[in-house]
């Protein structure tokens, strides 16, 4: 289901609780809007949607990567980058960098590790901020 986009900065502020197995229709939802918005939007988090639950999706050019309870767990070569957000007017200089290592769980809650660079993981991290309630 296509829901509507959260603009509430005091909801977006607040740090969102870990997914569990019974999120996964919270993480279709978040497809869908995902999708829905994609002229505009390349990656997402459950709490722009309404829901405070620590689950991102990123587009990655037509195939859309989900990640329950996603955390950095290495980062390296930090840079500065302006960045907008669909639940926020304007955009904002944030630091970023340019390698990061993930760990995440998966729709079936396996986990998976696996090391992002460039364009993804500057989304990666910036939907995980929003699930540390972090407004860029």
């Amino acid at each position: 289901m296509i829901r509507p986009i959260m603009k509430d900065v005091l909801f977006l502020a607040q740090k969102s609780a870990p997914a569990t197995p019974d999120d996964v229709s919270v993480a279709d939802d978040l497809l869908d809007t995902l999708r829905a918005h994609s002229a505009e939007c390349v990656g997402m988090a459950a709490n722009m949607i309404g829901v405070k639950k620590c689950i991102i999706a990123v587009d990655l050019g037509g195939m859309a990567l989900e990640m329950f309870n996603p955390r950095i767990i290495s980062k390296s070569v930090a840079y500065e980058a302006v960045e907008g957000c669909l639940s926020l007017c304007g955009a904002r200089s944030v630091t970023r960098y340019r390698n990061i290592k993930v760990e995440w769980k998966t729709r079936s809650f396996q986990t998976k590790t696996q090391t992002f660079t460039g364009n993804v993981a500057q989304i990666i991290q910036h939907e995980i901020d929003h699930c540390n309630g972090v407004i860029i």
